[in-house]
């Protein structure tokens, strides 16, 4: 499968844009969104329900569990097309931010729509969005992908605000509602009017199956390359995601009062946006593998540095900012080397299979933070491992081959 030749930057962004912004909003009311914001639901529910943290915590889970799935929506997605997916997904999520609503206080059926919202994933990221872009861009694939990918931190920065006003006035059912209203009624339209806008790509992406390049799922599972760079995202995850889900308590333990350690939530999140369009920006003009080793290393480094005691506010933050980057430059890097790698033949599946061993590295993180901390007595343990998994992930895609793959 020879890759195909660049064109030129003018003529893919003059048609590409609407597909890029259409994107960016889609991608950012991903259920990735819910996990983001749900502390702010967390008081009204447990309030009226009675429920316990750990209980509603333990969703979480089954958030994990509903991943399993997405290798066959994946594969979904590359015989009926983009749009059908994408529809389908936007309408789920809306109806289960709608029956959370509507709940009566039954913790099974909370957790129940926690586990609708994960299978919506397909329909709302890189999985369908990664898979236009990479149709439509060549030559500068890494600068569309990174600010396609940047629409969940930017709406996770923005949203606050405004759903912080409607709870208030109208309670957590109301914010459920609004979330509703948002996925359904304004990133839907919006991003299918943008994708339509771009113009078709070609059936196999735009509309339904057809032949296109790259190999099966099957023949890229039986590259070693394809474990190699599944075993990036499990390392980048092992490390980050438990350090931020203990990110404000771990500012506290350094004698940070409570509204400053929340400020480490914002140098993680501008690292995710920082990392997503800056280093798409580069792996379109230097070799991608040494691009993604080099922010391994400094995300490594930041996990090393936030070992010492002594470390002020400002210190931390910029810690934090590193140790987060390789996180953001990792929805980035995914599907640009999925399809760099592997084409569009069967991109869903394989992107679909590759998310789902990087959530191993999440789970594992999240559990594994924890109760490293408790059997500690402190982080540093934690930040170790952290350290050491970047800079394994690094190593990997060091050595990470840049053939396409043939079958």
């Amino acid at each position: 499968m020879p890759a195909p030749p660049p064109v030129p930057n003018r003529s893919e962004w003059r048609t590409g844009w609407p597909l890029v912004a259409g994107a960016l909003v889609g991608s950012g009311a991903s259920p990735a969104l819910f996990q983001n914001l749900s502390s702010m639901f967390v008081p009204g529910m447990t309030g009226e329900f009675g429920w316990s943290r750990g209980a509603t915590a333990a969703a979480s889970g089954l958030g994990f569990a509903g991943s399993l799935v997405v290798p066959l929506l994946g594969r979904a997605v590359d015989r009926v097309g983009v749009r059908p997916m994408i529809v389908g997904c936007m309408v789920a999520l809306a109806a289960a931010y709608l029956g959370m609503a509507a709940m009566t206080g039954r913790l099974w059926h909370y957790h129940l729509l926690v586990l609708a919202l994960a299978m919506t994933v397909p329909g709302t990221s890189a999985l369908v969005y990664g898979k236009l872009i990479a149709a439509r861009f060549v030559a500068h694939r890494g600068m569309a992908l990174g600010i396609a990918t940047s629409g969940l931190p930017l709406t996770t920065l923005l949203l606050p605000i405004v759903l912080a006003e409607v709870i208030e006035d109208f309670g957590w059912r109301g914010g459920f509602v609004a979330l509703a209203v948002y996925s359904a009624l304004i990133a839907l339209p919006i991003a299918l009017f943008a994708i339509r806008g771009a113009g078709p790509v070609n059936r196999a992406t735009a509309i339904g199956p057809a032949q296109v390049s790259g190999v099966t799922a099957p023949c890229a599972r039986r590259d070693p390359r394809f474990w190699r760079l599944g075993l990036t995202g499990l390392f980048v995850n092992l490390g980050t995601i438990g350090f931020v889900t203990q990110l404000v308590p771990f500012g506290i333990a350094r004698g940070l009062p409570a509204t400053q350690a929340a400020l480490l939530l914002t140098a993680f999140g501008a690292s995710q946006v920082a990392a997503r369009v800056t280093f798409g920006a580069l792996i379109d003009r230097f070799p991608p593998q040494r691009i993604a080793a080099a922010v391994a290393f400094v995300s490594a480094l930041g996990f090393a540095v936030l070992q010492w005691r002594e470390l002020t506010l400002p210190a931390l933050a910029l810690g934090v900012f590193c140790a987060g980057l390789m996180n953001g430059a990792e929805n980035d890097l995914f599907p640009f080397f999925a399809a760099r790698l592997f084409g569009l033949r069967a991109y869903g599946e394989i992107y679909g299979t590759l998310i789902v061993v990087a959530l191993v590295g999440s789970g594992a993180g999240i559990i594994g933070f924890g109760m490293l901390h408790d059997a500690t007595g402190g982080d540093a343990v934690g930040l170790a491992v952290a350290s050491a998994a970047l800079a394994i992930a690094g190593l990997l895609f060091a050595g990470l081959r840049d053939r396409p793959a043939q079958g």
